[in-house]
């Protein structure tokens, strides 16, 4: 059985991880301790990300509208998930890791004037 790092949760909602092929419909736990992510279809099939091995988390932001996918990122890897109440998640998440670590990411129009840039940089 799954044990929880958290010893309290501060929020919970459900979302959508994306790691592997398809996404996995499951249970986000915002803690004290860490970032967790329990799947409906198997509890055993989760993702514990402690708040010490975050280096950053990302969003898309347009105006003041947060983008129901973040994406978090820690030394080894990089984690894609899925929420409804994504601002929530960022919220709580920079209270324990601090504003230099909630990144905005760019939006796909910035990435293609970005790229087309460097095309004609050369």
């Amino acid at each position: 059985m799954a044990q929880s790092q958290n010893k309290t949760v501060e929020f919970h909602t459900t979302g959508v991880s994306y790691l592997g092929v398809g996404g996995k419909v499951g249970k986000m736990l915002v803690g004290d301790m860490a970032f967790e992510f329990y799947a409906d279809a198997n509890v055993e099939d989760y993702i514990q990300i402690p708040w010490k091995e975050i280096d950053q988390i990302g969003a898309i932001v347009s105006g003041r509208k947060i983008s129901r996918h973040f994406e978090i990122y820690t030394k080894d890897s990089k984690f894609l998930f899925a929420s409804k109440d994504s601002g929530k998640i960022l919220k709580i998440a920079r209270q324990h890791l601090g504003n230099d670590k909630i990144v905005k990411l760019p939006t796909l129009v910035q990435m293609i004037v970005a790229k087309i840039k460097n095309l004609f940089a050369k």
